[in-house]
Formats: structure tokens, C-alpha cells, sequence
């Protein structure tokens, strides 16, 4: 099971959407084990499409939440 520092939640309003290595992102067709860290650079949110920098991690160094992220 993925550890909250490997795993990343959406900041944008509404969503809360929590990427989780162990799952990957079927409908953006990556694979379960994949880190957040290694997914492509061009990857959304498979809920509100917002991108990689609307990410913040859920513990650790930089789970702050920060200001909203504009989609």
C-alpha cells in the first residue's frame, strides 16, 4: 500500500481527486506503479483536468495546501 507521501491530491476546487501509485490512472492509461513523479509531464487530472502543478502531496515535505489552483 502506498505510503501518503507517495500519494497526491488535486488542489482545484471541487475535486479532491487523490492519484495513488498503487492504482496508476486507467483512464489516462497509466499504469498501477507508476509514481507520481514519472508521469508525463502533459498528464491531467482524470476528474477536473487540471495539471501536475495543481498536485500537492498528502504528507511530507510540500503537502501544504497552497492557494487554489486555477484550472
Amino acid at each position: 500500500m502506498a505510503a501518503p507521501e507517495e500519494m497526491w491530491q488535486c488542489q482545484t476546487t471541487n475535486c479532491g481527486y487523490i492519484y495513488n501509485p498503487d492504482k496508476g490512472d486507467r483512464k489516462g492509461k497509466i499504469p498501477a506503479g507508476t509514481r507520481f513523479e514519472d508521469l508525463p509531464d502533459d498528464w491531467k487530472c482524470p476528474v477536473c483536468g487540471a495539471g501536475k502543478k495543481c498536485f500537492r502531496p498528502l504528507a511530507g515535505p510540500g503537502s501544504t495546501k497552497s492557494a487554489e489552483c486555477p484550472t
